[in-house]
């Protein structure tokens, strides 16, 4: 069966997600564990979808996060680490071409990804471990970005806001 991205936010109940694309939250953990003097659940998992007109803008979490590729095209990862350096990693079932099925993001390191093929879509599974919670969420502008990281230029400006909305 050829799927659809409209299929797939329609029968997966997708919303739209702050940072781009859509999803949905499908697993949280029954247990807490206590992180940075806070309570958050042992892991959380979501659906993520992301269209190939639509941009995951570069972001930060407090967590590893770790990516499970579903369906569709495969889908690049762009990081730049704590340390300052930029790696891209694609997402997807191709080994021979470099993809990969499962990749971790660690915590603190900027990240958004992007669906590189047109006209399609990357369907994508996302824990996160300690959990997700908004509060852990810091969304950059390029102004931000550029200021510590100018030799990332290009795909900052590929890959952030240019101001938050």
């Amino acid at each position: 069966m050829n799927y659809s991205a409209q299929y797939f936010i329609q029968q997966l109940n997708l919303a739209e997600h702050p940072e781009g694309g859509y999803y949905i939250s499908s697993f949280r953990a029954a247990e807490d564990i206590a992180v940075r003097d806070v309570q958050r659940p042992i892991y959380t998992s979501i659906y993520f979808l992301l269209r190939s007109q639509d941009i995951s803008h570069l972001h930060r979490l407090q967590s590893d996060e770790l990516w499970y590729y579903h369906a569709g095209s495969p889908l690049t990862v762009h990081m730049i680490f704590p340390d300052g350096t930029y790696e891209a990693k694609k997402l997807g079932l191709n080994v021979e071409a470099g993809e990969i099925p499962q990749i971790v993001v660690p915590k603190n390191t900027i990240f958004g990804s992007s669906v590189e093929e047109a006209d399609t879509f990357s369907l994508v599974g996302c824990m996160v471990a300690p959990g997700f919670d908004f509060e852990d969420f810091e969304l950059f502008t390029q102004d931000e970005l550029l200021a510590d990281y100018p030799q990332h230029e290009a795909v900052i400006r590929k890959m952030a806001y240019q101001t938050i909305k």
